[in-house]
């Protein structure tokens, strides 16, 4: 089918991640056998989101209220977990293991992409350490070259503060992602968490 509107729908769906040509393909031949109702709820599911979610003006999470429901939990823990998505967060939080708040960096630095650190979330996680009487800073970062170099720049902007800075344990697996590992090999790797 040589249809531009269809094309342009395929090229749509092709932009999302770990979607190629012919998943996106599905995708667009399914979306024609919805109904018109279907299509108008999904589109506008879509629409909301983008417009009612943000970032958290404490951890920079994704929140559709000013300040997250994680950092909102009165009985916290005076621990801070540091991970590079949102996604990471909703997979930390899979474990129930962890009980204090989270920090959103929204990158790593990467110089091949052109990510120092400057780009990414790392001055109010110091301000936050500052003025919320942290006493330790968890840094979750994927155990990849980039997440490495990442968790030692922030350990080392973090010491001279006098909090503890420890690192998630090697469970998981060099080049792995959070967001993709099991729930108990997340809770190892915090549990077995070790000081930078």
């Amino acid at each position: 089918m040589q249809i531009d509107s269809f094309e342009r729908l395929i090229n749509e769906f092709s932009r999302l991640p770990a979607v190629g040509k012919k998943t996106a393909q599905r995708y667009a031949y399914f979306l024609l056998t919805m109904t018109d109702d279907e299509v108008k709820d999904f589109a506008d599911a879509m629409v909301t989101a983008k417009e009612s979610i943000h970032y958290c003006k404490i951890c920079a999470n994704f929140t559709d209220k000013e300040i997250c429901d994680i950092c909102s939990r009165q009985d916290k823990a005076p621990i801070i977990c540091v991970v590079k998505e949102p996604k990471d967060v909703t997979a930390l939080e899979k474990v129930r293991e962890f009980k204090g708040s989270y920090h959103v960096l929204h990158g790593v630095i990467n110089p091949l992409e052109g990510k120092g650190p400057n780009d990414l979330n790392i001055r109010s996680l110091l301000d936050r350490v500052k003025n919320e009487n942290i006493e330790e800073v968890i840094v979750a970062t994927n155990p990849d070259v980039e997440g490495e170099a990442t968790a030692i720049y922030i350990a080392n902007l973090l010491k001279p503060l006098g909090v503890k800075v420890t690192r998630i344990a090697q469970g998981i697996s060099m080049g792995s992602e959070l967001e993709f590992t099991d729930a108990m090999t997340l809770s190892k790797a915090l549990s077995s968490r070790r000081e930078m």
